[in-house]
């Protein structure tokens, strides 16, 4: 029990340590403002949309999907989701080198 614990606080302090002004103020410096607001909007669809998604899907479709709102905060998609976010904004803005502009 004491081992699903320590799994579990050191899951949320990840999540939080995000959030922290000097690591958002570092990845503002290497990537720029718009990798930190993809970043940012990234953990609110995962940690806040993610959740009610399953909760509406538990009550309006089956019951199961309730299950999925707490493991929804428990896993962590940015490090495939953020990338691919980041590729569709290059593709977007055309930009082919962030550090020429």
């Amino acid at each position: 029990m004491k081992k699903a614990w320590n799994w579990l606080m050191h899951r949320v302090r990840h999540k939080l340590s995000h959030f922290r002004p000097s690591r958002l103020m570092d990845a503002i410096m290497e990537h720029g403002v718009a990798f930190v607001v993809i970043f940012i909007i990234w953990e609110i669809i995962e940690d806040i949309l993610f959740p009610y998604l399953f909760i509406w899907l538990g009550h309006n479709v089956n019951p199961w999907f309730i299950t999925g709102a707490p493991i929804s905060w428990l896993l962590c998609l940015h490090p495939i989701m953020v990338p691919v976010m980041w590729g569709l904004w290059i593709k977007i803005s055309k930009r082919k080198n962030e550090k020429s502009t």
